[in-house]
């Protein structure tokens, strides 16, 4: 595998400087958005981020936002059960309200009879008499009343749960890509952030990142329906060969990441070939015929988190890696890192498949 010696200049100072450029606000949301764009990673981000203009307004980037970072944008669903949460509890307390004021309308009916009882002897066509068709009566009611708050505070629990439930599954949702059903981007983030909790000791481990190759001109020849057949198979391999702790996600497109906790070059190293070698023995067939559409390949770069001071760097240093694997043509891997890092034996190496893609 070949090493990258001299990295280009960082993506995160020309992401801020052309943010400021633009004038486009130090948003979060924004510089992720921005960064995305920049790093080519999603062509259709790319042409809608251009399609923009020079001027960008906010709501013109929270809508492209929308679309290719939806995990900036909840606030629709926040509000939205919010909302029912206010609506649901305000008319609960209405009802206990009620509820309130028929117990005392009940309380007062009971006060009348008992002093009916305390003074009256004779019942019939007499106060007491009345007061005891009058608390009857108001007990019958109450009855009936109790039965409905019954109803009503189960229907009211179940409302509140079914939300609670929708809002802890959209919160799942945000760590799972909903293609491949492994882990999301934002899982892969989360799970490096705690790798440089220390950032004097990170967890030593290593992160591989690959990317179909031709994955564009597979979408576009191919159409959308076997590109996603693409990557539902890449999918199952990463998540095959992926150990227990270790994590196996989609980023976007046909970028995916292997998160494994090991700094072992030759584990790693074993790991990688083997999602390669995988992919290029597994027989995809268009839709057209069943004609056979040849070996699957991907590129990867690769970086060990001793190798980089922060998050942002570990991830960086292995897209820069994967961007050499793909300009020497591709079905490649390389690793990052220094001179002094890495063996003599960790070259760059390919092998063109007969027919492929890659070919």
């Amino acid at each position: 595998m070949q090493q990258v010696k001299n990295p280009a200049t960082s993506i995160a100072l020309r992401v801020a400087t052309a943010m400021h450029q633009m004038g486009i606000d130090g948003l979060p949301r924004n510089y992720e958005l921005v960064y995305e764009a920049y790093s080519g990673n999603n062509p259709e981000l790319v042409r809608d981020f251009i399609a923009l203009g020079k001027v960008k307004t906010q709501e013109a980037l929270d809508e492209l936002g929308r679309r290719y970072l939806p995990h900036h944008h909840e606030d629709g669903l926040l509000a939205r059960q919010n909302g029912q949460v206010r609506a649901e509890m305000s008319n609960f307390i209405t009802l206990l309200n009620e509820e309130k004021i028929s117990l005392t309308d009940y309380g007062r009916v009971i006060g009348h009879a008992s002093k009916s009882i305390m003074t009256e002897v004779e019942l019939e066509g007499t106060p007491l008499g009345q007061s005891i068709k009058m608390l009857k009566a108001a007990t019958e009611k109450r009855a009936h009343q109790n039965s409905n708050v019954v109803r009503a505070v189960v229907d009211k629990t179940a409302s509140l749960a079914d939300m609670q439930r929708e809002a802890e599954e959209a919160e799942a949702a945000k760590f799972v890509d909903p293609v491949t059903r492994l882990a999301s981007r934002r899982a892969f983030n989360k799970a490096v952030a705690k790798i440089y909790s220390n950032a004097d000791m990170p967890v030593l481990c290593g992160v591989a990142i690959g990317e179909i190759d031709d994955y564009v001109r597979i979408q576009e020849q191919m159409g959308p329906a076997v590109a996603e057949r693409f990557l539902l198979q890449v999918g199952k391999v990463l998540e095959a060969v992926s150990g227990g702790g270790d994590l196996a996600c989609r980023f976007d497109g046909g970028r995916f990441g292997l998160l494994l906790y090991t700094s072992d070059r030759d584990e790693v190293s074993r790991v990688v070939d083997l999602v390669r070698a995988k992919l290029k023995a597994s027989s995809l067939v268009g839709s057209n015929g069943g004609r056979s559409l040849g070996q699957l390949t991907m590129s990867f770069g690769i970086c060990f988190s001793e190798q980089a001071p922060n998050a942002f760097d570990f991830t960086n240093f292995a897209d820069k890696a994967l961007a050499t694997s793909r300009t020497n043509g591709g079905d490649a891997v390389t690793i990052y890192g220094a001179n002094d890092y890495v063996s003599k034996d960790w070259l760059l190496y390919k092998k063109k498949p007969v027919g492929g893609f890659g070919a």
